[in-house]
């Protein structure tokens, strides 16, 4: 069914919308010259993925401010200017430009991404595949992919401790 596109599987547009309870958005990245990874979610977000006419959209919003590691020093610092600039910059929003089928199942399929991913005032454009899958009365999207944090005017932080990219990886519930 390659070439498909998921309006065409939806008898009629439709919208569901992140719980926000089952759903997870998380990061990671590599510091300390490579030698160890600093693990952190986001707290605050909504999103939705929607069905119709102009095809399929996602658009995932995110508490900047949300950002936990942890480490509440190494948190304050993340939410300074030298990375997300929370204070002028407090959202990051994905939003697909394109949506497209690469393998798609009756139920289930991975669907091929490409949107523009805002952060700390700069937008960069981000290419990548997502499990969609139905489940009951929900669907449940899953997808990671990496980020050059420097495309977003990032540090690299003291002596260049933290290396690019960035794993991003997000599994969100979504409900009609």
């Amino acid at each position: 069914m390659s070439g498909t596109t998921i309006e065409q599987r939806t008898v009629a547009p439709a919208r569901w919308t992140v719980d926000a309870d089952e759903t997870s958005v998380e990061f990671s990245v590599r510091t300390f010259w490579g030698l160890s990874t600093v693990h952190g979610r986001f707290d605050g977000f909504d999103g939705y993925y929607e069905t119709g006419p102009d095809g399929p959209r996602i658009e995932l919003t995110v508490d900047a401010d949300s950002l936990d590691t942890g480490n509440r020093t190494r948190d304050e610092h993340l939410r300074s200017d030298d990375f997300f600039h929370v204070v002028e910059h407090p959202l990051l929003r994905f939003a697909s430009t394109r949506v497209h089928d690469v393998d798609v199942g009756l139920a289930d399929g991975i669907v091929h991404v490409v949107g523009e991913l805002e952060a700390a005032g700069a937008v960069v454009e981000l290419e990548f595949p997502a499990t969609v899958r139905a489940v009951g009365g929900w669907l449940e999207v899953e997808a990671t992919t990496t980020v050059d944090q420097a495309r977003f005017g990032m540090s690299d932080g003291l002596l260049g401790m933290i290396r690019r990219p960035a794993t991003l990886h997000v599994k969100a519930r979504l409900t009609r």
